[in-house]
């Protein structure tokens, strides 16, 4: 309800900002903005924080990993269970297309925080999805 409250404001938002509106982008790509945006400003109101992460990562290679039979909700119930950073960052990237330019520039942190933010969360959803024997390491 308060992705739908959030969506609403932002739409009402694009439709007062309408004249602002150049035409210098495409039209999808200017709402997209618009959502992002109240997205975020929702977000910080919760006092969610995004971090700026420098240090190195291990990460779990794709070909250490053997896939079972998995459900769409399971993995839903597993990008939920990520801390907010990390599913803002998979989310921005994985399901809305954006690169870590645009990511960076969105949440304001850096191009190698976005880049750090998303293999953290891919090694942690993981592991939620191991602890539920949905994956298997060689």
């Amino acid at each position: 309800m308060e992705a739908e409250d959030v969506m609403q404001e932002a739409f009402l938002s694009a439709f007062k900002k309408i004249e602002t509106y150049k035409g210098e982008v495409s039209f999808g790509a200017w709402l997209k903005k618009i959502v992002i945006n109240r997205s975020l400003d929702y977000l910080k109101k919760r006092k969610v924080k995004f971090e700026e992460v420098n240090e190195k990562t291990t990460q779990i290679s794709d070909s250490q990993i053997e896939t079972k039979e998995i459900d769409v909700q399971m993995i839903k119930d597993a990008i939920r269970e990520l801390p907010n950073g990390y599913r803002v960052v998979l989310s921005l990237y994985l399901i809305e297309g954006y690169d870590h330019d645009e990511i960076s520039q969105i949440l304001e942190i850096s191009n190698s925080s976005s880049r750090t933010q998303l293999l953290r969360a891919k090694n942690k959803l993981r592991l939620i999805l191991k602890d539920k024997e949905v994956f298997s390491y060689n």
